[in-house]
């Protein structure tokens, strides 16, 4: 995997974070739609409004955090709470955080089956230069079916498997935008004919995807640079990660591990729990239903059950350590350590609360757990 100069980014030239030396990273998932990621009437108000995001996005320069991160999201889930019917669109919001920080790395996120790779390529090609070279993609296949018939956009015809064959033309037209002075390419699913796109951006923007399956692992680690993995377990996750570090290495490549955590931090165990009771006493079940329908009780493609449902049963949208400081700081170290993890992508029920306190209480505790062997700083 190269850069615009031919050489080999992944593996060489690293992506200025602290796990190519040994470190791990840290980013925050931008709360970019009301409600965040616990589905309660009893959550903390999460508006979704660019003001928040701005602030959490500044919070996270401020305190070391490594990248910032949004999603792509096009329908709420309904219910008491109408969860994520407000959202903001993930480009946009992350030029809009480029342009007001100098150090995170900013990453947007895009759907293979609704945007066209080479304006994706252009775009993302932008928000690397407002960055000054921050740039960051998540690549979302698609799986999201009622978002997507709503605007016509879903496909009937691509199964579960053959949207990452569209998904492997898709990076392989934008990479070579990046990298080529003109594209020509004759594919099942796009065709390019002496396409261009300039400016290149200054470095190739960090890639990553949330591929688990055996076929977007596959693809994740061909051509990816990071992997956002889950498991029902500890034991699941690490036999998942370090099965994917295994076959990026047959592959001669290395690939970046890194999971989705909620963290509760109170004072006490105690008074975490107490927090985290009190919002799966207003679950919102309507809402609820509504992310059933759109991802399904069963993942009927991959034959099992999807751990973003199976969370939201409690509340939690993803899967969340609740504790004191002490507690969720221990947790975290064993699950790096024991998971074969590069780094964690944060979310909190509230944002402007925990993220300093997680920065002065917790984080310094894993930097110096996992120091980085490089004594040169890692920047933007």
């Amino acid at each position: 995997m190269t850069d615009v100069a031919g050489q080999d980014v992944s593996s060489a030239q690293g992506f200025a974070l602290p796990s190519d030396h040994g470190g791990k990273d840290f980013g925050i998932f931008l709360p970019m739609a009301n409600g965040g990621w616990i589905l309660s009437t009893n959550a903390p108000p999460l508006d979704g409004s660019y003001e928040y995001n701005y602030k959490v996005a500044m919070l996270a320069e401020q305190h070391g955090f490594d990248f910032i991160m949004s999603m792509a999201k096009w329908r709420g889930y309904g219910g008491v709470t109408q969860h994520w019917r407000y959202s903001l669109e993930s480009q946009v919001l992350m030029a809009a955080l480029a342009a007001v920080t100098k150090r995170v790395k900013v990453v947007a996120t895009v759907h293979t089956l609704l945007q066209n790779p080479a304006v994706t390529a252009k775009m993302v090609a932008t928000l690397d230069q407002i960055s000054g070279g921050r740039a960051g993609l998540n690549v979302v296949t698609g799986s999201y079916k009622g978002e997507f018939e709503q605007m016509s956009a879903w496909r009937n015809d691509v199964n579960h498997d053959q949207r990452y064959d569209l998904a492997e033309e898709w990076i392989d037209i934008i990479k070579r935008l990046w990298s080529e002075e003109s594209v020509t390419f004759n594919g099942k699913y796009f065709s390019m004919a002496d396409c261009q796109s300039d400016p290149k951006p200054s470095r190739r923007p960090f890639l990553l995807c949330a591929g688990t399956s055996n076929k977007g692992m596959k693809f994740t680690v061909d051509e990816m640079d990071a992997i956002f993995a889950g498991g029902k377990d500890d034991e699941e996750l690490a036999q998942i990660c370090s099965g994917i570090k295994s076959m990026a290495r047959t592959r001669g490549r290395s690939l970046k591990t890194y999971t989705m955590m909620n963290l509760v931090i109170g004072d006490t165990d105690a008074e975490a729990q107490a927090q985290a009771d009190h919002f799966r006493a207003g679950f919102d079940e309507e809402a609820c239903k509504g992310m059933m329908r759109a991802y399904g009780f069963l993942d009927a493609e991959i034959g099992k059950e999807n751990s973003f449902v199976k969370n939201a049963r409690s509340s939690f949208m993803s899967a969340h350590i609740v504790g004191s400081v002490e507690t969720v700081a221990q947790r975290l170290i064993e699950m790096m350590e024991y998971c074969h993890l590069d780094g964690m992508m944060l979310i909190f029920p509230d944002y402007l609360k925990s993220i300093p306190l997680f920065a002065r209480e917790i984080l310094p505790k894993i930097r110096a757990r996992f120091p980085e062997r490089s004594a040169v700083a890692h920047g933007g």
